[in-house]
């Protein structure tokens, strides 16, 4: 059974949040490093990415919890899995096999889950996460114009990251957090040339961007609108809201998102917004009440967690939903997702 099969009849679940699951183990410098870099020159502390290389176990851990809760897609362990963030921590020539890791760790959980019971498959969703350098913005006050990167970096940085994840075996991949739509831009340009390029069949992208404030827009100051216009090229099959706001906040976004869409629409807002010490107070119960209304205005195809979330938030997601039927895909637009 496809993924698209499966959306056609219920509302899917995709996991709640690495980081949260990650801190609860509360990692030193030693956890991140591992035996492997354990002589690193440079701290690598809170570079989750690089858990896939030196603490597999934890990461397939964290995966299963979110399956036992009930997860049917769980995200790589890949957000800043490219030579660009990777740079930081002088760790951008391990970009590649943090990808394939990441990605076979996830698969491992997955299968295990699936053939517990068959009749609902799980899978993998490869994560393509923002850079912390932006196409569309000058990190230089003074001179608007400059860019600390350039579209072919960027495109090269992603390709690299897809061939790794599509080696180790996810069944689609997931662009997602996007705050800048020409970064998005260059991942998806990333991705059709690799299976252009290697004569594969392209697996399904999902999308999924930020909305950072009350007015709509994102980082980079595009409408929710503007923001679909320019990423629906991709013939996604999936676009939607992540991140950034709570549910409460991301509300009428993501009901105005399912008037507009031609696909199917994900959601995944964090667990509330944070508080003044930068954690979320949001109660599992009252995450899965927000998205099971929502479910039940038929606004959404794929619901789950983001920031703050655990597998309890999931958990209590999964069972307001597993009832109630998924959104419907304009009659006409159909073949966007065949």
């Amino acid at each position: 059974m496809t993924i698209q099969d499966c959306l056609k009849e219920r509302i899917l679940v995709i996991d709640g949040a690495m980081g949260t699951m990650i801190q609860k183990h509360k990692p030193t410098e030693a956890t991140f490093r591992g035996e492997r870099f354990k002589d690193w020159h440079i701290d690598v502390k809170n570079n989750s990415d690089l858990m896939n290389l030196t603490q597999p176990e934890m990461i397939q851990g964290i995966h299963e919890l979110y399956l036992e809760a009930g997860a049917d897609i769980i995200e790589t362990n890949t957000f800043a899995a490219t030579r660009i963030p990777q740079a930081d921590y002088e760790m951008g020539n391990l970009a590649y096999e943090m990808n394939v890791e990441g990605a076979k760790i996830a698969r491992r959980a997955a299968d295990k889950y699936t053939a517990k019971d068959p009749s609902k498959p799980r899978f993998v969703a490869g994560a393509i996460g923002p850079l912390n350098k932006t196409l569309s913005l000058s990190p230089d006050v003074n001179n608007p114009g400059f860019r600390s990167v350039t579209f072919d970096e960027v495109v090269e940085a992603y390709y690299e990251q897809v061939k790794g994840l599509v080696e180790g075996g996810v069944d689609l991949l997931l662009i997602e957090t996007i705050f800048d739509t020409l970064n998005a831009k260059a991942a998806i340009f990333a991705i059709k040339k690799y299976f252009s390029d290697t004569g594969k069949t392209q697996l399904p992208v999902m999308i999924s961007g930020t909305i950072t404030d009350a007015s709509g827009r994102t980082l980079s100051g595009q409408t929710l609108e503007a923001f679909y216009t320019s990423v629906m090229h991709a013939r996604p099959i999936s676009v939607g809201l992540n991140c950034a706001l709570g549910a409460k906040e991301m509300r009428p976004h993501i009901e105005e998102l399912s008037q507009m869409a031609s696909c199917f629409v994900s959601a995944y807002p964090n667990a509330g917004l944070p508080n003044a010490m930068g954690e979320y107070d949001e109660a599992p119960e009252d995450t899965g009440h927000y998205l099971e209304e929502w479910a039940k205005e038929g606004w959404v195809n794929i619901v789950g967690g983001c920031c703050g979330t655990t597998p309890d938030h999931i958990k209590h997601i999964a069972d307001h939903v597993k009832n109630i039927r998924p959104r419907q895909l304009p009659v006409l637009e159909e073949e966007v997702v065949a």
